[in-house]
């Protein structure tokens, strides 16, 4: 499959929420949204680029902006993140790795020499129309919602 680039359609999905939900891509038809990949919940990294997103959620929200969370974790385990980190925002769990293979995110990695399958950390800023505006493949955990305020401006 051919890596999404901005101005490509932003394949749609429906999912389940934290709490069970089913939430769709074509639910924000007409908003702009921040799609951000990540690898688990509750580990460094991913906490500290979803707190990035919860402490700039207003700014973001006041922008325009709504913002999903999605990773291979299932429901119960983005409910007791979501609850540890008071995040705002919808967390999408994608156990069946459909949408991490929609999005081209499903990578090989090498850890310590080993090799193993998992989502490459990536965020997609898609506008109301449902059009990939742009991709971060390089997100910098500590300050990912700057680095979508800066493309934007």
């Amino acid at each position: 499959m051919a890596t999404l680039q901005p101005g490509d359609k932003a394949p749609d999905f429906t999912a389940k929420d934290q709490n069970g939900k089913d939430v769709s891509l074509s639910d924000y038809k007409g908003k702009s949204v921040i799609l951000y990949f990540y690898p688990k919940d509750d580990t460094p990294g991913c906490t500290a680029e979803s707190c990035d997103f919860r402490d700039n959620y207003q700014s973001l929200l006041s922008q325009g902006f709504d913002v999903i969370g999605v990773s291979v974790d299932d429901e119960k385990s983005h409910k007791k993140f979501e609850s540890k980190y008071s995040l705002p925002f919808t967390l999408i769990a994608d156990t069946d790795h459909g949408i991490v293979e929609a999005y081209d995110v499903w990578k090989e990695k090498n850890m310590y020499g080993k090799k193993y399958m998992g989502t490459a950390r990536t965020t997609f800023v898609i506008n109301g129309d449902g059009v990939i505006d742009h991709v971060i493949d390089k997100v910098d955990t500590k300050a990912s919602s700057q680095q979508v305020l800066e493309l934007i401006k």
